[in-house]
């Protein structure tokens, strides 16, 4: 199966719930009034769109419309992939130091049950696939059996791990992660990090201290990093806002959307872009190693839009 393939099929569900139902209230209306709009915003928001983005999208609809002189209801279907696929704006990739050729450095946060776990053993094995020299940092010290889990998945991966004992520092952790990937010449270490909500404050003081870690033992050597927030598209807003309060104590530069083969919320990849100004950079469409792809908001507006004569 194609890459494009296995995306559309990914987003099959959230097809259903957006632009198919999209198409069939357009269909039922022989002319373009309040009533339609009405229909279509509610569309939107039970597609996950969220309320704010999906009144500025039908804000967009109404201008666009009166711009063209548009009047039939037919051709407001084009019009809304054309603004939903403006709202995503153009991608921005994930940088593993390429560019450098020194250390990238990955930290993945996010709730417990989001999918971290399994994100960071997909991505570890697909950059080791790539020639990539990859460890793991096990910095999530505090959920009982996080460890256990994350060694699973590097063993799957065939990739390094560190760790220490449960309860233990999770900056200590990532100190050691660092000194090992300067030594031995690593390219990518991929670090978890306990996801606990509940207590801002501790979080923010957690993470600020593991990037003061990464900023010491990094000075005087090429580098990147990447803050990267995995989100369970399964929970639809309540991933939006769970984005929300974590860019208020990170500095996040990417979303993980997990699951979203799972769901018909797929419409959140729109609310997070448009309301956070933070890009979606890879997507779960499956269980399988290779369903993490990295987000192109092309194909996700063609895949959820397509037309049956444009397949």
């Amino acid at each position: 199966m194609g890459l494009f393939s296995k995306i559309r099929d990914g987003l099959r569900k959230t097809k259903d719930a957006m632009s198919n139902r999209f198409q069939l209230i357009i269909n039922s209306f022989t002319k373009i009034d309040e009533e339609l709009f009405e229909e279509l915003e509610e569309a939107m928001i039970a597609a996950d769109m969220g309320v704010e983005t999906s009144a500025q999208i039908c804000e967009h609809l109404r201008k666009k419309i009166k711009e063209r002189g548009v009047t039939d209801p037919s051709e407001i279907f084009d019009l809304l992939r054309e603004i939903i696929a403006e709202m995503l704006g153009t991608d921005i990739a994930l940088n593993f130091g390429d560019e450098s050729g020194g250390l990238c450095v990955i930290l993945v946060i996010g709730v417990n049950g989001a999918g971290k776990t399994t994100t960071i053993g997909k991505l570890s094995a697909q950059l080791k696939s790539q020639g990539k020299k990859v460890i793991v940092a096990a910095a999530d010290t505090f959920r009982a059996a996080a460890i256990g889990q994350l060694e699973v998945w590097t063993k799957r991966a065939d990739v390094e791990i560190v760790k220490h004992t449960e309860g233990s520092d999770p900056a200590s952790v990532v100190y050691d992660a660092v000194a090992i990937a300067k030594s031995k010449k690593y390219d990518v270490l991929i670090c978890d990090t306990a996801g606990r909500l509940h207590n801002k404050k501790n979080l923010m003081e957690e993470l600020a201290k593991i990037n003061r870690i990464i900023d010491r033992q990094c000075e005087g050597i090429a580098f990147t990093r990447e803050t990267l927030l995995v989100l369970d598209a399964t929970t639809g807003q309540n991933a939006v806002n769970q984005a929300r309060l974590f860019k208020e104590t990170a500095d996040i530069t990417g979303i993980v959307l997990t699951k979203l083969d799972g769901t018909a919320k797929g419409g959140i990849i729109v609310s997070i872009k448009n309301e956070l100004d933070i890009p979606v950079k890879l997507i779960g469409v499956g269980e399988k190693i290779d369903d993490l792809q990295p987000f192109d908001s092309t194909d996700f507006v063609r895949a959820i839009f397509e037309k049956e004569e444009e397949k």
